[in-house]
């Protein structure tokens, strides 16, 4: 018994030495799906060309979002106002960030380019910026914050509500990672918004009452000297309260594959360790390694030869081409692509090249991609000495009923005008 003991003793030595010598880094930790293990209370990833969803973790569970917020503030103002119009600072936008929020501290009676205070407002996760942003836009923070919610439910969102542009706590300002993903896609398809959220810092000008100043954008991921620095990363917004606990948006590009990861609630470690960063560079590692973008057709690829059976021998094989490139997300840790072919009823010649045959229907990860098929050449119908013979057997014995009708009705009106006459010649004699 004392040797078991003392054996279970020396592993468990060696497991802690181990762990010591070479530490498990969270974006390492996989489950036995190779999907992340995600430390945030919600998480999810998309594809951002179709917006299917790639992992997800309580992406519906009620959250608040913090600054995470701020990305539908600034496309409303991107699509409402000139990026050159002069917004002036009002004391109410200053008072309304309570303190302890990050502030680019604007002065009452400042006057900025939208350009400007959006560029501070994403980068810096300035609140007073917003704040200016939504009066200039609806006048007051209450008109603001229904064009928010009307704006959420416009881009597809069922489980959010806004209640003021930066995200400063409210129990009723939530939202979820699923509408979040939502909005961010819907944003990132504005070069102006993906133009601000990819810097790393911005410098807004030179105004009535202060010099030219410059922001460090507060995302990890897009500092090159901080090591959670991903090359791939092109923004989009951090944010924290301490009832949010951690968010961060983040949007990646690599090989033409473009995602979107949305983590919320991530815990604060005593270490200092972002929780955030972490959970997104494992979101980041688990997509590109296990989806691609590929192409699995080309156009004018040959899907289908058929056989037009009322054609000519030379051109009756016809091959079915497609008429568009097929690119479809692929999972490449577990292939599951497949087409079906789908033809019009009734296909005789003749046919011209490019004409619509039918139409294939590629299915990869759930998602599908339709495309028409088209004919590869002309295809001319035979001629049929059957059908003509025939044909002319119909035309004459047709032309012979008519040639009869026609007589007919001839002899008749001769008869006709014989009793006409001889009627009228009664009556002069009389």
């Amino acid at each position: 018994m004392k040797h078991k003991t003392y054996l279970k003793y020396f592993i468990l030595i060696i497991i802690l030495i181990l762990n010591t010598l070479c530490p498990i880094s969270y974006a390492d930790q996989t489950n036995l799906d190779n999907s992340p293990n995600i430390s945030a209370e919600s998480a999810i990833l998309i594809d951002a060309s179709t917006g299917a969803v790639l992992f997800q973790k309580n992406s519906d569970a009620k959250m608040y979002p913090a600054s995470t917020t701020k990305i539908l503030t600034a496309i409303i103002a991107i699509e409402k106002c000139n990026l050159d119009d002069i917004v002036t600072v009002q004391n109410s936008a200053i008072k309304a960030v309570p303190s302890g929020y990050s502030s680019a501290y604007l002065s009452e009676g400042e006057q900025l380019t939208v350009n400007d205070l959006l560029k501070v407002f994403l980068v810096h996760s300035a609140n007073d910026a917003g704040y200016v942003l939504a009066e200039h836009v609806s006048g007051s923070i209450d008109n603001f914050s229904n064009l928010m919610n009307e704006k959420a439910v416009e881009i597809g969102c069922k489980n959010s509500h806004f209640l003021n542009p930066s995200g400063i706590h409210d129990d009723n300002h939530y939202t979820t990672a699923e509408d979040l993903a939502k909005i961010a896609l819907y944003c990132m398809k504005n070069s102006t918004f993906r133009s601000i959220v990819s810097m790393k810092s911005c410098t807004i000008n030179k105004t009535n009452k202060s010099d030219a100043r410059t922001y460090k954008n507060t995302n990890d991921l897009l500092n090159s000297s901080s090591k959670y620095y991903i090359p791939e990363c092109v923004g989009i917004k951090t944010g924290y309260t301490s009832e949010a606990k951690n968010c961060l948006i983040s949007a990646f590009t690599k090989n033409k594959l473009n995602l979107i990861s949305v983590v919320l609630g991530a815990p604060v470690l005593e270490s200092g360790e972002s929780t955030r960063c972490i959970d997104s560079a494992a979101l980041y590692k688990y997509g590109y390694s296990t989806y691609s973008l590929e192409t699995l057709a080309t156009k004018g690829d040959s899907v289908k030869n058929i056989e037009i059976e009322n054609a000519t021998e030379e051109t009756k094989n016809l091959e079915l081409i497609l008429e568009n490139d097929v690119t479809l997300l692929k999972n490449t840790k577990n292939p599951n692509d497949s087409f079906e072919i789908n033809l019009k009823d009734n296909i005789s010649a003749p046919i011209l090249k490019n004409d619509i045959i039918g139409t294939v229907t590629y299915t990869s990860c759930g998602l599908e991609y339709t495309t028409n098929l088209l004919a590869s050449h002309d295809v001319e119908a035979k001629i049929n000495y059957k059908n003509i013979i025939i044909l002319l057997i119909t035309f004459i014995i047709i032309s012979l009923i008519l040639t009869n009708i026609l007589k007919i009705q001839r002899n008749n009106k001769r008869k006709s005008k014989k009793k006409s006459k001889y009627s009228k010649s009664k009556y002069y004699k009389k």
